[in-house]
């Protein structure tokens, strides 16, 4: 691509941060979106109020958004699941409601969702064509996270949906949940610890943006996990390795966690068994295909 202007939406979350040093390292020059833009690329959006700089896609050859209300930062009242699906449908709406007006519109279009597209999904092998298993939340979350992408389609973009897994990384997510105990000589797991836990590790996530992004012939709905799910006791004793801290694993029984987090104790009890089989036969390399060697990264003393 000789254009290389991106706009980025959500550009200042746990995978957004990294998302935009890894780009800009590769020669694309990057805008942000952002509620508060106080440096040069940056510029004003408010999704939820309709409002965006229409500037930020001049001349703008691709698009990555990312935007969307934090899924576990805070408990699933009816008020707060309003506030999670229309972060992240109206920013997809605003965006393509400026890009019907321009001259020339981006040339691909890259959305996030979520693998709590399938629900939970127990011992089942999840391919991105499998319906999901129930009619949970967070179904209809992602259900509703994904269908402006064939608005932009429609106007000849290409467009390509990743289903993200559980991103590993210190600064954030289920990650640093785990870490906070440990550190106190407990490594929790949670239920039983036999959910299937589908990780990727963040740079991964961005590795594969990046590559959907340079490489034309990818299209459509890719599952973003790491070839081998490991069950959710396993991801805690393997944390507690890396991190040479001494810790005792011991369950956080299911019915405490529903009863502390409520309907959102999903995030973490359900079971997804989630499949990379595409991304794989479509030319993906994983620079952290196992569990191991992820968290060792993680933890090593030049990420300290």
């Amino acid at each position: 691509m000789s254009n290389k202007t991106i706009l980025l939406a959500g550009g200042t979350g746990l995978i957004g941060s990294r998302l935009e040093s890894m780009l800009s390292a590769k020669g694309w020059k990057v805008r942000t979106l952002t509620r508060n833009p106080h440096k040069e690329d940056q510029y004003f959006w408010d999704p939820v109020a309709g409002k965006m700089d229409a500037n930020a896609l001049t001349g703008v050859s691709a698009i990555i958004n990312l935007a969307g209300a934090g899924i576990a930062d805070g408990r699933w009242t009816s008020a707060r699941k309003k506030e999670l699906i229309e972060s992240r449908v109206k920013a997809a709406e605003v965006l393509f409601e400026q890009i019907q007006y321009l001259p020339e519109p981006p040339k691909v279009y890259l959305s996030a969702s979520a693998i709590g597209y399938y629900g939970n999904s127990g011992e089942q092998w999840m391919l991105e064509d499998s319906e999901p298993v129930d009619q949970s939340f967070m179904v209809d979350c992602c259900r509703q996270w994904e269908l402006p992408v064939a608005k932009f389609q429609q106007l000849g973009i290409r467009t390509v949906r990743f289903r993200i897994g559980v991103v590993l990384a210190k600064e954030g997510g289920a990650l640093k949940e785990i870490i906070l105990p440990i550190k106190f000589g407990i490594g929790a797991y949670f239920g039983d610890g036999q959910a299937w836990w589908s990780w990727i590790h963040r740079d991964d996530v961005c590795n594969a943006f990046i590559w959907a992004l340079e490489n034309p012939a990818v299209e459509g709905a890719y599952n973003l996990v790491a070839p081998e799910p490991v069950r959710g006791k396993t991801l805690v004793q393997q944390t507690i390795k890396a991190m040479h801290r001494p810790a005792i694993s011991l369950p956080a029984p299911s019915l405490a966690l529903k009863l502390i987090f409520g309907e959102m104790s999903a995030v973490i009890l359900y079971s997804n068994r989630v499949s990379a089989e595409k991304l794989l036969k479509a030319g993906f390399t994983f620079q952290y295909p196992t569990l191991e060697p992820a968290l060792l990264d993680i933890f090593a003393p030049h990420n300290t």
